[in-house]
């Protein structure tokens, strides 16, 4: 039995999570669940000055999927030529034994294909029963979440909490902190001469950014160790700085050589603003109580 579920899985959130452990079991033992998934995402290419914001990296999203039991992830480059197939051409894709060749296929209630987006679900389905496959429609999973009541496990809710600099309600939809990956680069160095070296982390500017401020988080190094951490994101007005810059200190350490090196900057709570304040050394005292601060809510 070879089961495949279809979306863009942007952030491989808990719903998406459900699609594909529903896969996982009705595939069953000796099958096989597949994920297909596209890059880039469709409103890159059809509405670029509308696109949402990256919550995963491609390679961090098909880890994710694996994660969640995927047996095989296949990626659709997402072209112009893809958008203007027609529904029916797109189905016969997901049969076709060359390409996904699905005996049944999931997919969520508002999933659309297609050009201009023309199908939908009851499409699909009768679609399926001409080609051979079977559809099987997921409504939307929904949940009570503390301090924002009921909330669609959705990507587009993530990405209001990430704008907003709500991690933890990011976090509850994702299943794990929001992560932000890329190289340390050099800096101004201007952290060790204040007591505190940072990885100053060079980001997709597509990725989905927290706002300006301080967060208690975590560093991931070395393949996965997760370092607890003080994360800066902000343009460093106290020195006059304009480039917005991600930069994390890993508490209690000054022994890390990572220039080139690829990390994780999780967030798990924005601990306040970004700030000019009147001195360095007022600048000093709020960093120790910063670091002071991200270490008892992370030992907490």
């Amino acid at each position: 039995m070879r089961v495949a579920t279809i979306g863009n899985f942007d952030g491989v959130h808990r719903g998406h999570q459900g699609l594909v452990g529903r896969a996982v079991r009705r595939a069953g033992e000796g099958g096989s669940a597949v994920v297909v998934t596209f890059d880039p995402h469709p409103a890159e290419v059809l509405r670029p000055d509308r696109a949402p914001a990256r919550l995963t990296s491609l390679d961090r999203r098909i880890a994710l999927l694996e994660r969640a039991g995927a047996s095989e992830v296949i990626v659709l480059p997402f072209t112009r030529e893809l958008s203007e197939q027609s529904p029916e051409d797109f189905a016969r894709m997901l049969r076709d034994p060359a390409g996904i060749d699905a005996d049944v296929v999931i997919v969520g209630r508002n999933f659309r294909f297609g050009k201009g987006a023309t199908g939908d679900v009851d499409s699909l389905i009768s679609l399926g029963n001409q080609l051979g496959f079977e559809v099987d429609v997921v409504d939307l999973a929904a949940e009570d979440i503390p301090g924002h009541g009921s909330v669609t496990l959705a990507s587009t809710y993530v990405r209001t909490c990430i704008a907003e600099g709500d991690m933890r309600g990011a976090k509850a939809v994702l299943g794990r902190p929001h992560r932000l990956e890329g190289v340390v680069v050099e800096g101004d160095r201007r952290g060790r001469e204040l007591g505190y070296p940072t990885a100053n982390v060079d980001i997709d500017p597509k990725a989905a950014i927290p706002p300006e401020g301080v967060y208690a988080g975590y560093l991931v190094v070395d393949g996965g160790q997760r370092l607890p951490a003080a994360i800066s994101i902000g343009t460093n007005p106290q020195f006059d700085g304009r480039e917005m810059r991600v930069e994390a200190y890993a508490i209690g350490r000054d022994d890390l050589e990572l220039y080139g090196s690829s990390v994780g900057v999780e967030f798990i709570e924005r601990l306040r603003g970004q700030e000019v304040f009147p001195s360095i050394e007022a600048l000093q005292g709020q960093m120790a109580r910063d670091v002071a601060a991200a270490k008892a809510l992370l030992e907490g």
